[in-house]
């Protein structure tokens, strides 16, 4: 279920008051939360108050905390890091809203993780607020100039004093894989400074922090090394561990079809290439036809198929196959995927592997659940094409092997 900002922020805080109350029951001796870097004086965003509520939610307790306060986390995985890198690859011309002139202290991944690792092991720190940031300040507009010139790309930036970030935060989800729910939030914040107030942490954790730069290097080294082992698209949408799985269905799926296809190629390779599929390599059949689907999922603002995969090579359960999740993994026999695009009902796509005698059966079974006429009537409209996508999909999964 996803939730009003104003719903967000009451469930968030009540969250923080469970975890204050229950952590100070089982005696745990510190709180190390990381939130948001603003200045407490200013206006704050919806999305920055939060995380400052969360914070003070927390302090209210018995149990110290300590909390680190950071503006843009740059690393692989980060989503205003994956939300910049993406309109700086898609727009040739990068229009800048007035606040693309607001100071931002961005900091590296391997800064923060240093940072949290620090104070978990430092026992003289004492609770309190500390502010953490890179080695430099910058503007939102000069962190897409260098963002650009890493990426080998010659971009022209042109100011556009009338474009809102609510409009920013439509385009931008379109654009690029961050969904609108997030970039909404993400541009919301860009009104406010976030820049160190206090530069006390350095002086208990003293160690040399990673430029802008840098950062930028390390985040695309880690992706061209496929070695991403988080991604803001785990945590998203809100509650997907909470969806219906297919096995407690309490009735029959209204809905399957399935299809067949003998190899005589050995289970295990041609799992790896089902396990390949999406991202940027694509669905290997009837790719427009996919894409096409994804591009109609952004506009009714789903999570579209352009939020790819967390690594290009391997899966593991809850991770996202563009507008799939992966809900059973069991290698080399079974893949199932549930369907997080915008639908009258709920779907499945199962790939299942049946060793025989010289070869596989490999199976593709389609479920979709609905009451819905509206269910009834697009899965109708969408049985010719599953022929078409499935069919070829079955072939390119043996040749590919």
């Amino acid at each position: 279920m996803l939730l009003s900002r104003r719903e967000f922020a009451a469930a968030d805080g009540t969250a923080a008051r469970n975890f204050r109350v229950a952590a100070a029951a089982a005696g745990v001796k510190r709180i190390i939360y990381l939130g948001g870097l603003g200045d407490l004086r200013a206006e704050l965003s919806t999305h920055l108050r939060s995380r400052m509520d969360v914070a003070d939610e927390l302090t209210r307790g018995p149990v110290p905390t300590i909390v680190l306060r950071a503006a843009i986390i740059v690393g692989s995985g980060s989503a205003s890091y994956e939300l910049m890198k993406h309109l700086v690859q898609s727009l040739p011309i990068l229009p800048a809203p007035p606040w693309a002139r607001t100071r931002c202290q961005p900091i590296g991944i391997r800064d923060v993780i240093t940072y949290l690792v620090g104070v978990l092991e430092t026992t003289s720190i004492t609770a309190g607020s500390y502010d953490i940031g890179g080695e430099e300040v910058h503007s939102y507009k000069s962190m897409l100039r260098i963002l650009a010139d890493v990426l080998g790309r010659r971009r022209l930036i042109i100011d556009c004093p009338f474009l809102s970030a609510r409009l920013c935060a439509y385009f931008g989800s379109l654009l690029t894989p961050v969904p609108h729910s997030i970039a909404g939030c993400l541009f919301e914040s860009t009104a406010n400074e976030v820049v160190c107030q206090n530069n006390d942490i350095r002086k208990i954790l003293p160690f040399a922090t990673l430029s802008y730069r840098q950062s930028i290097v390390l985040a695309l080294t880690r992706e061209e090394q496929d070695e991403v082992h988080s991604r803001w698209s785990d945590a998203y949408p809100p509650a997907h561990e909470l969806a219906l799985r297919l096995d407690e269905l309490q009735h029959p799926a209204c809905f399957t079809v399935h299809y067949m296809l003998t190899s005589p190629k050995d289970a295990p390779a041609l799992f790896r290439s089902i396990c390949s599929i999406g991202g940027k390599e694509g669905w290997f059949h009837s790719n427009w036809l996919w894409r096409l689907r994804g591009v109609l999922d952004r506009i009714l603002m789903g999570v579209g198929s352009s939020r790819g995969r967390r690594q290009a090579s391997r899966l593991r359960i809850n991770d996202v196959v563009d507008f799939w999740r992966v809900e059973d993994l069991r290698p080399p026999t079974r893949l199932l995927l549930r369907a997080e695009m915008k639908l009258w009902g709920r779907g499945w796509i199962e790939f299942r592997l049946d060793p025989i005698a010289g070869g596989t059966e490999m199976h593709i079974n389609v479920t979709f659940d609905t009451t819905s006429p509206f269910g009834k009537l697009y899965w109708y409209a969408c049985l010719p094409l599953h022929w078409i996508v499935f069919g070829g999909l079955l072939q390119q999964i043996e040749r590919r092997s």
